[in-house]
Protein backbone atom coordinates (compact mmCIF):
# COMPACT_ATOMS: atom_id res chain seq x y z
CA UNK A 1 0.00 0.00 0.00
CA UNK A 2 1.23 3.03 -0.73
CA UNK A 3 2.28 5.56 1.78
CA UNK A 4 0.41 9.03 1.74
CA UNK A 5 2.26 12.00 1.54
CA UNK A 6 2.48 14.03 4.77
CA UNK A 7 1.25 17.58 4.19
CA UNK A 8 3.49 20.46 5.41
CA UNK A 9 1.97 23.62 6.75
CA UNK A 10 4.09 26.61 7.79
CA UNK A 11 2.08 29.34 8.91
CA UNK A 12 2.91 33.28 8.90
CA UNK A 13 5.32 33.30 6.42
CA UNK A 14 6.75 36.23 4.59
CA UNK A 15 7.15 36.30 1.18
CA UNK A 16 10.79 38.05 0.53
CA UNK A 17 11.59 38.69 -3.27
CA UNK A 18 10.65 37.77 -6.69
CA UNK A 19 12.21 34.58 -8.10
CA UNK A 20 12.67 32.35 -11.31
CA UNK A 21 10.26 31.81 -13.62
CA UNK A 22 7.31 34.30 -12.34
CA UNK A 23 7.33 32.50 -8.89
CA UNK A 24 7.90 34.22 -5.67
CA UNK A 25 10.72 33.04 -3.10
CA UNK A 26 10.21 32.20 0.88
CA UNK A 27 13.45 31.76 2.99
CA UNK A 28 12.67 29.21 5.88
CA UNK A 29 15.43 27.59 8.57
CA UNK A 30 17.83 28.63 5.68
CA UNK A 31 15.49 27.11 2.88
CA UNK A 32 14.64 28.34 -0.27
CA UNK A 33 10.41 28.03 -1.07
CA UNK A 34 9.37 28.86 -4.00
CA UNK A 35 5.51 29.96 -4.42
CA UNK A 36 3.62 31.17 -7.12
CA UNK A 37 0.92 33.93 -7.62
CA UNK A 38 2.10 35.76 -4.10
CA UNK A 39 4.04 39.20 -4.07
CA UNK A 40 7.53 40.06 -1.73
CA UNK A 41 6.04 41.52 1.29
CA UNK A 42 2.62 39.77 1.61
CA UNK A 43 2.65 37.26 4.47
CA UNK A 44 0.74 33.61 3.81
CA UNK A 45 0.09 30.36 5.57
CA UNK A 46 1.97 28.13 3.14
CA UNK A 47 1.66 24.33 2.31
CA UNK A 48 4.78 22.98 0.90
CA UNK A 49 4.07 19.85 -1.78
CA UNK A 50 7.60 19.05 -3.09
CA UNK A 51 10.81 19.24 -0.74
CA UNK A 52 13.95 18.46 -2.04
CA UNK A 53 17.76 18.57 -0.66
CA UNK A 54 18.14 22.06 -1.86
CA UNK A 55 14.48 23.50 -1.76
CA UNK A 56 11.03 23.51 -1.97
CA UNK A 57 7.84 24.46 -4.33
CA UNK A 58 4.78 25.07 -2.02
CA UNK A 59 1.30 27.48 -2.14
CA UNK A 60 -0.20 29.83 -0.42
CA UNK A 61 -2.78 28.51 1.36
CA UNK A 62 -3.76 31.93 3.41
CA UNK A 63 -3.01 35.40 2.93
CA UNK A 64 -2.89 36.79 6.16
CA UNK A 65 -0.76 40.42 5.77
CA UNK A 66 -1.17 41.54 2.18
CA UNK A 67 2.16 43.52 0.82
CA UNK A 68 1.98 47.08 -0.10
CA UNK A 69 3.30 46.20 -3.48
CA UNK A 70 0.12 44.12 -4.37
CA UNK A 71 -2.53 45.56 -6.16
CA UNK A 72 -6.02 43.20 -7.17
CA UNK A 73 -6.47 41.25 -9.72
CA UNK A 74 -7.70 42.30 -13.54
CA UNK A 75 -8.32 38.74 -14.59
CA UNK A 76 -10.97 36.34 -13.39
CA UNK A 77 -8.48 33.41 -14.17
CA UNK A 78 -5.62 34.73 -12.23
CA UNK A 79 -3.79 31.70 -9.91
CA UNK A 80 -5.03 29.04 -12.12
CA UNK A 81 -4.03 29.89 -15.78
CA UNK A 82 -0.40 30.82 -14.95
CA UNK A 83 0.23 33.20 -17.90
CA UNK A 84 0.46 36.63 -16.06
CA UNK A 85 1.83 35.40 -12.53
CA UNK A 86 2.78 38.95 -11.36
CA UNK A 87 -0.40 40.67 -11.91
CA UNK A 88 -1.08 41.51 -8.38
CA UNK A 89 2.37 43.15 -8.14
CA UNK A 90 2.36 46.93 -8.62
CA UNK A 91 3.88 46.93 -11.98
CA UNK A 92 6.78 49.79 -11.09
CA UNK A 93 7.93 46.93 -8.90
CA UNK A 94 7.90 44.68 -11.73
CA UNK A 95 10.19 46.69 -13.59
CA UNK A 96 12.42 46.66 -10.86
CA UNK A 97 12.46 42.99 -10.88
CA UNK A 98 12.65 42.34 -14.55
CA UNK A 99 15.89 45.35 -14.22
CA UNK A 100 17.44 43.11 -11.26
CA UNK A 101 16.84 40.09 -13.33
CA UNK A 102 18.67 41.49 -16.17
CA UNK A 103 21.31 42.26 -14.15
CA UNK A 104 21.59 39.64 -12.41
CA UNK A 105 22.07 36.78 -15.39
CA UNK A 106 24.46 39.58 -16.81
CA UNK A 107 26.84 39.53 -13.89
CA UNK A 108 26.01 36.14 -12.60
CA UNK A 109 26.11 33.99 -15.55
CA UNK A 110 28.46 36.18 -18.05
CA UNK A 111 30.76 38.02 -15.73
CA UNK A 112 29.09 41.15 -17.46
CA UNK A 113 30.13 44.59 -16.09
CA UNK A 114 26.49 46.37 -16.05
CA UNK A 115 27.68 49.65 -15.43
CA UNK A 116 26.38 50.70 -18.85
CA UNK A 117 22.66 49.35 -17.94
CA UNK A 118 20.06 52.25 -19.09
CA UNK A 119 16.54 52.14 -17.05
CA UNK A 120 14.08 49.83 -18.17
CA UNK A 121 11.48 50.93 -20.78
CA UNK A 122 7.87 50.19 -19.31
CA UNK A 123 4.85 49.49 -21.37
CA UNK A 124 2.35 52.09 -21.58
CA UNK A 125 -0.51 49.64 -22.14
CA UNK A 126 -0.64 46.68 -19.10
CA UNK A 127 -3.23 45.42 -20.53
CA UNK A 128 -4.83 44.23 -23.71
CA UNK A 129 -1.55 44.81 -25.46
CA UNK A 130 -1.07 41.65 -27.24
CA UNK A 131 -1.80 41.44 -31.18
CA UNK A 132 -2.00 37.70 -31.11
CA UNK A 133 -3.65 35.13 -28.95
CA UNK A 134 -4.08 31.21 -29.36
CA UNK A 135 -7.10 29.39 -27.64
CA UNK A 136 -7.30 25.82 -27.50
CA UNK A 137 -10.92 23.38 -27.17
CA UNK A 138 -10.43 20.22 -25.18
CA UNK A 139 -12.74 17.69 -24.31
CA UNK A 140 -11.17 17.81 -20.87
CA UNK A 141 -12.03 20.42 -19.10
CA UNK A 142 -9.84 21.71 -15.83
CA UNK A 143 -11.23 20.88 -12.93
CA UNK A 144 -10.82 23.88 -9.75
CA UNK A 145 -10.68 21.71 -6.42
CA UNK A 146 -13.53 19.98 -4.96
CA UNK A 147 -15.14 20.03 -8.50
CA UNK A 148 -16.60 16.35 -9.65
CA UNK A 149 -16.24 15.58 -13.57
CA UNK A 150 -19.34 15.40 -14.82
CA UNK A 151 -19.23 12.67 -18.04
CA UNK A 152 -21.57 14.64 -20.33
CA UNK A 153 -19.22 17.58 -19.56
CA UNK A 154 -18.38 18.63 -23.31
CA UNK A 155 -14.83 20.50 -22.77
CA UNK A 156 -13.85 24.18 -22.60
CA UNK A 157 -12.02 26.43 -24.66
CA UNK A 158 -9.15 28.58 -23.18
CA UNK A 159 -5.58 27.86 -21.52
CA UNK A 160 -3.89 24.93 -21.07
CA UNK A 161 -3.14 24.83 -17.16
CA UNK A 162 0.56 24.86 -16.73
CA UNK A 163 2.20 21.55 -16.30
CA UNK A 164 -1.27 20.27 -17.98
CA UNK A 165 -1.16 19.09 -21.63
CA UNK A 166 -4.62 17.58 -22.28
CA UNK A 167 -6.85 19.65 -19.78
CA UNK A 168 -7.57 23.39 -20.66
CA UNK A 169 -9.09 26.06 -18.20
CA UNK A 170 -12.39 27.67 -19.76
CA UNK A 171 -11.80 31.00 -20.48
CA UNK A 172 -14.38 33.64 -19.70
CA UNK A 173 -12.22 36.67 -20.15
CA UNK A 174 -8.82 37.86 -21.15
CA UNK A 175 -7.45 40.88 -20.35
CA UNK A 176 -4.96 40.43 -23.02
CA UNK A 177 -6.44 40.92 -26.11
CA UNK A 178 -8.99 44.04 -26.61
CA UNK A 179 -12.22 42.90 -27.89
CA UNK A 180 -13.82 41.74 -29.96
CA UNK A 181 -11.24 38.65 -29.08
CA UNK A 182 -13.44 37.87 -26.09
CA UNK A 183 -16.48 38.16 -28.06
CA UNK A 184 -15.13 36.18 -30.91
CA UNK A 185 -14.46 33.14 -28.83
CA UNK A 186 -16.90 33.03 -26.53
CA UNK A 187 -19.36 32.98 -29.62
CA UNK A 188 -17.53 30.07 -31.41
CA UNK A 189 -17.62 27.95 -28.21
CA UNK A 190 -21.39 28.84 -27.89
CA UNK A 191 -22.18 27.80 -31.54
CA UNK A 192 -20.41 24.53 -30.89
CA UNK A 193 -21.92 23.74 -28.14
CA UNK A 194 -25.59 24.39 -29.45
CA UNK A 195 -24.24 22.46 -32.82
CA UNK A 196 -22.90 19.53 -31.53
CA UNK A 197 -19.15 20.31 -32.43
CA UNK A 198 -17.36 17.90 -30.38
CA UNK A 199 -14.01 19.46 -28.56
CA UNK A 200 -10.84 18.02 -29.48
CA UNK A 201 -9.63 15.03 -27.06
CA UNK A 202 -5.45 15.33 -27.49
CA UNK A 203 -5.13 12.04 -25.79
CA UNK A 204 -7.35 9.94 -28.23
CA UNK A 205 -6.95 11.65 -30.92
CA UNK A 206 -10.57 12.25 -31.85
CA UNK A 207 -12.94 15.48 -31.97
CA UNK A 208 -13.29 17.97 -34.14
CA UNK A 209 -12.36 21.82 -33.20
CA UNK A 210 -8.86 22.34 -31.79
CA UNK A 211 -7.78 25.97 -31.85
CA UNK A 212 -8.35 29.49 -32.84
CA UNK A 213 -5.55 32.01 -33.52
CA UNK A 214 -6.76 35.77 -33.18
CA UNK A 215 -4.68 38.46 -34.18
CA UNK A 216 -5.36 42.32 -34.57
CA UNK A 217 -3.57 45.43 -35.69
CA UNK A 218 -2.85 48.77 -34.16
CA UNK A 219 -4.89 49.60 -37.40
CA UNK A 220 -8.35 48.15 -36.58
CA UNK A 221 -7.29 44.82 -38.98
CA UNK A 222 -8.70 41.29 -37.65
CA UNK A 223 -7.62 38.14 -38.46
CA UNK A 224 -9.18 34.67 -37.12
CA UNK A 225 -7.47 31.45 -38.26
CA UNK A 226 -9.90 28.12 -37.28
CA UNK A 227 -8.22 25.00 -36.91
CA UNK A 228 -10.02 21.80 -37.21
CA UNK A 229 -9.25 17.78 -37.13
CA UNK A 230 -10.63 16.72 -40.26
CA UNK A 231 -12.09 18.10 -43.51
CA UNK A 232 -16.05 17.81 -42.49
CA UNK A 233 -17.66 20.81 -44.81
CA UNK A 234 -20.56 19.93 -43.31
CA UNK A 235 -19.28 21.46 -40.26
CA UNK A 236 -16.95 24.05 -41.03
CA UNK A 237 -18.76 26.32 -43.87
CA UNK A 238 -21.97 26.83 -41.19
CA UNK A 239 -19.44 27.84 -38.44
CA UNK A 240 -17.31 30.36 -40.82
CA UNK A 241 -20.92 31.53 -42.33
CA UNK A 242 -21.62 32.16 -38.82
CA UNK A 243 -18.35 33.94 -37.81
CA UNK A 244 -18.33 36.14 -40.81
CA UNK A 245 -21.97 37.09 -40.30
CA UNK A 246 -20.97 37.71 -36.93
CA UNK A 247 -17.89 39.62 -36.69
CA UNK A 248 -17.55 42.38 -39.62
CA UNK A 249 -14.30 43.37 -38.20
CA UNK A 250 -13.00 40.07 -39.07
CA UNK A 251 -11.14 41.22 -42.58
CA UNK A 252 -9.13 38.40 -42.82
CA UNK A 253 -10.95 34.52 -42.13
CA UNK A 254 -8.96 31.41 -42.40
CA UNK A 255 -8.94 27.98 -41.36
CA UNK A 256 -6.62 25.20 -41.61
CA UNK A 257 -7.25 21.16 -41.10
CA UNK A 258 -4.69 19.60 -39.16
CA UNK A 259 -5.33 15.89 -38.70
CA UNK A 260 -1.51 15.30 -37.06
CA UNK A 261 -1.31 14.39 -33.67
CA UNK A 262 0.46 17.82 -32.35
CA UNK A 263 -0.79 21.08 -32.51
CA UNK A 264 1.82 22.57 -34.70
CA UNK A 265 0.40 24.17 -37.85
CA UNK A 266 3.20 25.90 -39.43
CA UNK A 267 3.46 23.37 -41.97
CA UNK A 268 -0.53 23.00 -42.76
CA UNK A 269 -1.91 25.14 -45.76
CA UNK A 270 -3.77 28.33 -44.51
CA UNK A 271 -7.01 28.18 -46.85
CA UNK A 272 -8.76 31.83 -46.70
CA UNK A 273 -12.29 31.65 -46.37
CA UNK A 274 -13.18 35.44 -46.68
CA UNK A 275 -11.41 38.45 -47.26
CA UNK A 276 -7.87 38.76 -47.43
CA UNK A 277 -5.54 36.03 -46.33
CA UNK A 278 -3.25 38.26 -44.30
CA UNK A 279 -3.34 41.51 -41.79
CA UNK A 280 -1.32 44.57 -42.28
CA UNK A 281 0.31 46.26 -39.61
CA UNK A 282 1.71 49.87 -39.28
CA UNK A 283 4.41 51.09 -36.98
CA UNK A 284 5.96 54.91 -37.20
CA UNK A 285 9.13 54.98 -39.44
CA UNK A 286 12.47 55.79 -37.02
CA UNK A 287 13.09 59.73 -37.56
CA UNK A 288 9.41 60.46 -38.95
CA UNK A 289 7.96 60.07 -42.50
CA UNK A 290 5.46 57.60 -43.95
CA UNK A 291 4.68 55.13 -41.54
CA UNK A 292 6.30 51.36 -42.53
CA UNK A 293 3.43 48.28 -43.38
CA UNK A 294 4.14 45.31 -42.65
CA UNK A 295 2.01 42.47 -44.08
CA UNK A 296 1.10 39.17 -41.67
CA UNK A 297 0.37 35.90 -42.64
CA UNK A 298 -1.48 33.27 -40.51
CA UNK A 299 2.16 32.12 -40.36
CA UNK A 300 4.23 35.06 -39.52
CA UNK A 301 5.98 36.05 -36.82
CA UNK A 302 5.38 39.67 -35.70
CA UNK A 303 6.23 41.10 -32.04
CA UNK A 304 3.09 40.67 -29.69
CA UNK A 305 3.23 44.09 -28.25
CA UNK A 306 3.28 46.89 -31.57
CA UNK A 307 3.64 49.63 -29.66
CA UNK A 308 6.04 48.54 -27.53
CA UNK A 309 7.97 47.16 -30.27
CA UNK A 310 8.55 50.59 -31.85
CA UNK A 311 10.16 51.13 -28.44
CA UNK A 312 12.43 48.36 -28.78
CA UNK A 313 13.53 48.85 -32.49
CA UNK A 314 13.87 53.02 -31.50
CA UNK A 315 16.55 51.77 -28.76
CA UNK A 316 18.44 49.41 -31.10
CA UNK A 317 18.72 52.03 -33.30
CA UNK A 318 19.59 54.71 -31.27
CA UNK A 319 22.81 52.46 -30.08
CA UNK A 320 23.36 51.31 -34.03
CA UNK A 321 24.45 54.92 -34.49
CA UNK A 322 23.58 54.69 -38.00
CA UNK A 323 24.88 57.82 -40.11
CA UNK A 324 23.67 56.87 -43.72
CA UNK A 325 26.83 55.22 -45.05
CA UNK A 326 27.49 51.43 -43.24
CA UNK A 327 26.21 48.20 -44.23
CA UNK A 328 24.66 46.61 -41.74
CA UNK A 329 24.01 42.18 -41.11
CA UNK A 330 20.42 41.79 -39.22
CA UNK A 331 20.67 38.33 -37.93
CA UNK A 332 17.52 36.05 -37.52
CA UNK A 333 16.10 38.71 -38.90
CA UNK A 334 12.64 37.15 -39.24
CA UNK A 335 9.96 39.39 -41.44
CA UNK A 336 12.94 41.77 -41.67
CA UNK A 337 11.02 44.14 -39.46
CA UNK A 338 14.16 45.37 -37.55
CA UNK A 339 16.13 45.32 -41.22
CA UNK A 340 13.19 47.82 -42.31
CA UNK A 341 13.49 49.72 -39.48
CA UNK A 342 17.05 50.92 -39.56
CA UNK A 343 16.66 50.66 -43.68
CA UNK A 344 16.52 54.21 -44.02
CA UNK A 345 19.62 55.38 -41.81
CA UNK A 346 22.09 53.34 -43.92
CA UNK A 347 23.80 51.93 -47.02
CA UNK A 348 22.62 48.65 -47.23
CA UNK A 349 20.97 45.85 -44.83
CA UNK A 350 21.56 42.10 -45.48
CA UNK A 351 19.42 39.71 -43.37
CA UNK A 352 19.67 36.15 -42.51
CA UNK A 353 16.79 33.85 -41.33
CA UNK A 354 16.31 30.24 -40.96
CA UNK A 355 12.50 30.33 -42.17
CA UNK A 356 12.17 30.61 -45.60
CA UNK A 357 8.73 31.63 -45.73
CA UNK A 358 9.94 34.43 -43.06
CA UNK A 359 12.05 35.25 -45.49
CA UNK A 360 9.57 35.32 -48.33
CA UNK A 361 7.46 38.25 -45.95
CA UNK A 362 10.92 40.20 -45.26
CA UNK A 363 10.90 40.42 -49.08
CA UNK A 364 7.25 41.59 -49.89
CA UNK A 365 7.41 44.00 -47.08
CA UNK A 366 10.73 45.76 -48.37
CA UNK A 367 8.93 46.09 -51.40
CA UNK A 368 5.74 47.56 -49.94
CA UNK A 369 7.94 49.99 -47.80
CA UNK A 370 9.95 50.97 -51.02
CA UNK A 371 13.54 49.56 -50.08
CA UNK A 372 15.81 48.97 -52.25
CA UNK A 373 18.74 48.23 -50.25
CA UNK A 374 17.69 45.54 -48.47
CA UNK A 375 18.52 42.07 -49.23
CA UNK A 376 17.66 38.81 -47.61
CA UNK A 377 18.69 35.26 -47.59
CA UNK A 378 17.14 31.99 -45.97
CA UNK A 379 19.42 29.48 -44.27
CA UNK A 380 20.97 27.97 -41.17
CA UNK A 381 22.90 31.01 -39.96
CA UNK A 382 25.61 29.24 -39.01
CA UNK A 383 26.03 27.28 -42.27
CA UNK A 384 24.96 30.86 -44.24
CA UNK A 385 27.14 33.16 -42.50
CA UNK A 386 30.86 32.14 -43.91
CA UNK A 387 33.13 34.11 -45.16
CA UNK A 388 32.55 33.67 -48.67
CA UNK A 389 28.96 35.24 -47.66
CA UNK A 390 30.79 38.16 -46.27
CA UNK A 391 32.98 38.82 -49.47
CA UNK A 392 30.18 38.70 -51.48
CA UNK A 393 27.79 41.15 -49.32
CA UNK A 394 30.56 43.35 -48.26
CA UNK A 395 32.03 43.35 -44.89
CA UNK A 396 29.38 45.45 -42.06
CA UNK A 397 30.06 47.91 -40.07
CA UNK A 398 26.98 47.42 -37.66
CA UNK A 399 25.81 44.19 -36.90
CA UNK A 400 22.32 43.66 -35.40
CA UNK A 401 21.45 40.11 -34.06
CA UNK A 402 18.27 39.11 -32.29
CA UNK A 403 18.20 34.97 -32.15
CA UNK A 404 16.06 32.71 -30.39
CA UNK A 405 15.55 32.13 -26.49
CA UNK A 406 18.77 29.39 -27.34
CA UNK A 407 21.03 32.30 -27.97
CA UNK A 408 23.92 32.11 -31.21
CA UNK A 409 25.27 28.96 -31.77
CA UNK A 410 28.65 28.88 -31.30
CA UNK A 411 29.83 29.00 -34.64
CA UNK A 412 28.19 32.24 -35.31
CA UNK A 413 29.31 33.95 -31.81
CA UNK A 414 33.43 32.88 -33.71
CA UNK A 415 32.44 34.17 -36.91
CA UNK A 416 31.14 37.68 -35.93
CA UNK A 417 34.47 37.65 -33.98
CA UNK A 418 36.72 37.20 -37.28
CA UNK A 419 34.47 39.53 -38.94
CA UNK A 420 35.22 42.27 -36.27
CA UNK A 421 32.22 44.56 -37.24
CA UNK A 422 32.76 48.15 -35.66
CA UNK A 423 29.96 47.51 -33.40
CA UNK A 424 27.00 44.85 -32.60
CA UNK A 425 24.13 45.59 -31.27
CA UNK A 426 22.57 42.74 -29.31
CA UNK A 427 18.72 41.65 -28.91
CA UNK A 428 17.32 38.70 -26.65
CA UNK A 429 14.58 37.24 -25.23
CA UNK A 430 16.50 35.42 -22.48
CA UNK A 431 19.25 37.29 -20.68
CA UNK A 432 20.40 34.78 -20.03
CA UNK A 433 21.56 32.85 -22.75
CA UNK A 434 22.61 36.38 -23.88
CA UNK A 435 25.42 36.78 -21.25
CA UNK A 436 26.80 33.51 -22.16
CA UNK A 437 27.36 35.04 -25.82
CA UNK A 438 28.46 38.24 -24.69
CA UNK A 439 31.12 36.42 -22.66
CA UNK A 440 32.34 35.20 -25.68
CA UNK A 441 32.18 38.46 -27.67
CA UNK A 442 33.90 40.53 -25.01
CA UNK A 443 37.34 38.81 -26.37
CA UNK A 444 37.05 41.33 -29.13
CA UNK A 445 34.37 43.72 -27.80
CA UNK A 446 33.56 46.16 -24.87
CA UNK A 447 29.76 46.12 -23.54
CA UNK A 448 28.82 49.56 -23.83
CA UNK A 449 25.13 50.72 -22.93
CA UNK A 450 22.72 47.78 -21.87
CA UNK A 451 18.83 48.72 -22.36
CA UNK A 452 16.47 46.30 -21.04
CA UNK A 453 13.00 46.42 -22.86
CA UNK A 454 9.17 45.21 -21.29
CA UNK A 455 7.35 43.64 -24.42
CA UNK A 456 5.29 41.95 -21.74
CA UNK A 457 3.66 43.39 -18.40
CA UNK A 458 2.69 40.82 -15.63
CA UNK A 459 4.97 37.97 -16.67
CA UNK A 460 8.25 37.05 -15.97
CA UNK A 461 9.62 38.00 -19.50
CA UNK A 462 11.65 40.78 -20.59
CA UNK A 463 13.72 41.58 -23.29
CA UNK A 464 17.39 42.99 -23.65
CA UNK A 465 19.61 44.98 -26.11
CA UNK A 466 23.61 44.92 -25.57
CA UNK A 467 25.65 47.35 -27.40
CA UNK A 468 28.90 46.46 -28.10
CA UNK A 469 32.04 47.81 -29.39
CA UNK A 470 35.07 46.45 -31.41
CA UNK A 471 38.14 47.18 -29.38
CA UNK A 472 40.47 49.64 -29.96
CA UNK A 473 43.59 46.79 -31.94
CA UNK A 474 46.32 49.32 -30.91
Amino acid sequence: MRKAKQEIIIQDVEIADAGAEGMAVARIDGMVVFVPFVVPGDVIDLKIFKKKKNYAEGRAIALKRPSPLRVEQACPHFGICGGCKWQTMRYDEQLKCKERQVRDNLERLGHINTAGMQPICGSENIFYYRNKLEFTFSSKRWLNEGEVRDENDPGAVGFHVPTVFDKVLPIEHCALQREPSNRIRTSIRDYALRNNLPFYDIRNHTGYLRNIVIRCTTTGEWMLVVIVAEDKPEWLVPLMEHIKGNFPEITSLLYIINSKMNDSYTDLEAVTYSGQGYITEQMPRYGGGEPLRFRINPKSFYQTNSEQAFRLYSHVADLAQLKGDETVYDLYTGTGTIAQFVASNCKKVVGIEYVEEAIADARENAAMNGFDNCTFYAGDMAKVLTDDFVQANGRPDVVITDPPRAGMHEKVVHQLLAIEAKRIVYVSCNPATQARDLAMLEAKYDIGRIQPVDMFPHTQHVENIAELILKNKN
